[in-house]
């Protein structure tokens, strides 16, 4: 283990805990991140890289060259917090109301700050290194927006990669995971136009809200029927939204979908046959369907060489018994996935806590927080991979 690296991270990691606990405080939604985005870029001209800003909005990158080494690397850290109201009560709270870092982006930027400043202080690397910030991951698709705005043609990389928090983990155990660890997303609003009238004389309407009815149950069958059952697949109606009176029979119903999986074909499958229950559903019933349908992120796939390379410095830095060398996919999406899909690269998590610690409560929820302890863990780990890469 290289006990020596993290014991020097460790030594600064009051500083980047009240850093982190200043983020905290500060929440900012998705493209709005100008407060963090700057107090990023000041640390990181003061510490001697070249920082330019504005990239997707409230982006920015780092760049700091050293020696004649000719590999590029990129490390991300994601910026925005989410819409919900904290309810953590902890001293560092988020001072707006209804936001806060209930994702730990937080101390995903702590982390990579911690260590921009000691590669720069300590210069033990040759080559270029590019540290990414990134608005907008939740939902947002920040990654695409920088991408959009010249982020590879500027900086390019030969790998990239990225770290997320993991509730339920043991904190400090790092998980990697090679090929598709990350599922797609993509949304659906389907519309059900049919004729109203009165309850109480149903022949004379069509009635949308039993297409509605019948469509909710007909798509269960689609991930059950038509995926292959060794492959993931989920296809959630999250809202059926009709009328507002009980002898009334309105013109029209609306669904709201969600779809996710981890495969490419089978992502496609799913919309294709989506599409083609509804259309015939709605038809069955005489009411006519409108499908908006909105591609969201991609299945999030770590290339084999470069998830190699990153479980070799996980083993080196914590040891075998803190490393999960190929961990389970999971269904949540992550836009990194987009930057995978230029740049070869790896995305790996670390615990946030387990059992009944308060680092288990999950993502999303009003009362999580990241774990301070993961700071120096998750920092060393950044400069041991720079260093081994960067050589």
């Amino acid at each position: 283990m290289s006990t020596h690296l993290l014991e020097a991270l460790s030594e600064k990691a009051d500083e980047f805990i009240a850093l982190r606990h200043d983020i905290h405080r500060h929440p900012e939604l998705a493209f709005d991140e100008h407060r963090t985005s700057a107090l990023v870029a000041d640390k990181l001209q003061s510490w001697g890289y070249a920082v330019e800003r504005g990239l997707g909005g409230t982006g920015l990158v780092g760049r700091l060259v050293r020696g004649d080494g000719q590999r590029r690397l990129g490390l991300r850290a994601d910026m925005d917090a989410l819409p919900i109201f904290e309810a953590t009560g902890l001293p560092h709270a988020s001072c707006h109301a209804g936001v806060m870092h209930a994702c730990g982006h937080d101390g995903h930027t702590a982390m990579l700050l911690a260590a921009a400043q000691h590669l720069a202080q300590s210069r033990n690397f040759s080559g270029t290194l590019n540290l990414i910030f990134q608005p907008a991951e939740e939902g947002g698709g920040g990654a695409l927006r920088m991408m959009d705005d010249g982020l590879f043609e500027k900086y390019p990389c030969d790998a990239v990669f990225a770290m997320h928090n993991m509730p339920g983990t043991p904190q400090g155990r790092l998980v990697l995971r090679e090929g598709a660890t990350m599922a797609s997303s993509d949304y659906a609003t389907v519309t059900l136009t049919g004729v109203g009238g009165h309850g109480a004389m149903p022949h004379q309407a069509t009635d949308p809200i039993v297409a509605a009815a019948s469509i909710v149950m007909a798509l269960q069958t689609i991930v059950s029927r038509n995926i292959d059952p060794l492959q993931m697949a989920v296809v959630t109606v999250g809202a059926l939204h009709a009328g507002k009176a009980n002898n009334v029979i309105p013109q029209s119903a609306t669904l709201e979908l969600s779809v996710r999986a981890l495969d490419r074909e089978v992502r496609r499958k799913l919309e294709q046959r989506i599409k083609a229950l509804i259309t015939a559903q709605a038809e069955s019933f005489e009411v006519r369907a409108q499908i908006a349908w909105r591609p969201g992120y991609a299945v999030l796939v770590n290339t084999p060489e470069e998830t190699a390379f990153a479980r070799e410095v996980a083993l080196e830095l914590v040891g075998e018994e803190r490393v999960t060398r190929q961990g389970l996919a999971l269904s949540a999406s992550e836009d990194f996935a987009f930057m995978l899909e230029r740049v070869p690269g790896s995305y790996l998590f670390i615990g946030n806590g387990d059992g009944d610690s308060a680092g288990a409560c999950m993502v999303h929820n009003p009362g999580y927080d990241f774990n301070d302890a993961n700071l120096p863990i998750g920092a060393a780990y950044w400069v041991l991979l720079a260093q081994r890469f960067l050589v």
